[in-house]
């Protein structure tokens, strides 16, 4: 018995050890629904448990067995590419992270909502037939290039250490961030189906693609929300080429995708991953 017992603890083992001794960066799917963080917590249970970890309390003794984080917070009703690093990858994840995001956006003309997306409550309801395809191509021209943007509300941004969201849900009052710089690279309208439209958009770090439909919205005469939101791109991976779905969650499969850390850019030091950009 003493020699299965030795012989079943060999290969836990084994696997545990590989997993601690990953050091990179590589992207996950994010679905519709959870938080960034819950996905985060799933993918490093998957892990835990392919190395035959026992979870008898599961936040302890995620934290003692693998050091893992997420750049770029995906808001709970987006989906697509969401960066995580591990081990030393953890160090990397904001300067990695500072080239292009890409989106996928569908906004709803006509109400708008508390959250600026389709979770929230309705606050306004205006008329919107008399927008045409051409009123939005016009205007998505003034959104393109560097431009100042006001945070929403509802978002990961944070006061006195408390999310900006959760405080709102405590029922506290919140002040709006003042107006920040963002970068547009490209804003395109791919259709126009009223009151839905969807947008292509590609942009720098911190850009709110919500504040961006709401803005659209009053800028026609309207107003609007984001119905539906996906990231197809986050720094050097893209949806379709790089990331790894619910059943794609085992160490040989992020072995296969990993972008290893080199020595210099695991000197870089540690910073917290960007907020919310959706």
């Amino acid at each position: 018995m003493a020699g299965n017992i030795s012989n079943s603890a060999a290969p836990i083992s084994s696997s545990l050890s590989k997993l601690q001794s990953l050091n990179g960066l590589f992207a996950i799917y994010k679905k519709q629904g959870p938080t960034s963080a819950d996905v985060l917590n799933a993918l490093k249970e998957a892990l835990l448990r392919e190395a035959g970890v026992e979870n008898p309390n599961p936040r302890k003794r995620r934290k003692q067995s693998l050091k893992m984080g997420h750049g770029g917070t995906l808001d709970s009703a987006a989906s697509g590419v969401l960066v995580v690093g591990v081990g030393n990858g953890t160090k990397m994840l904001t300067t990695m992270l500072t080239g292009s995001k890409k989106y996928v956006a569908v906004g709803e003309l006509g109400k708008a909502t508390d959250t600026l997306d389709a979770t929230g409550s309705v606050t306004l309801e205006k008329d919107f037939k008399h927008i045409t395809r051409l009123d939005i191509e016009e205007k998505l021209k003034s959104f393109t290039g560097d431009i100042m943007q006001v945070p929403p509300l509802y978002s990961a941004l944070k006061k006195d250490g408390q999310r900006l969201s959760v405080l709102l849900k405590q029922g506290h009052s919140v002040e709006a961030k003042p107006a920040r710089p963002v970068t547009v690279y490209n804003l395109t309208l791919q259709e126009f189906k009223p009151p839905l439209f969807t947008l292509d958009i590609e942009c720098g770090g911190g850009f709110y693609v919500r504040s961006l439909v709401d803005d659209l919205g009053k800028a026609l005469s309207s107003c609007a929300h984001v119905k539906d939101l996906i990231r197809t791109k986050q720094g050097q991976f893209t949806l379709e080429e790089h990331t790894l779905h619910e059943e794609q969650w085992t160490l040989g499969d992020i072995l296969r995708s990993l972008q290893s850390c080199s020595e210099s850019e695991q000197r870089v030091d540690c910073t917290t991953p960007a907020e919310a950009d959706s």
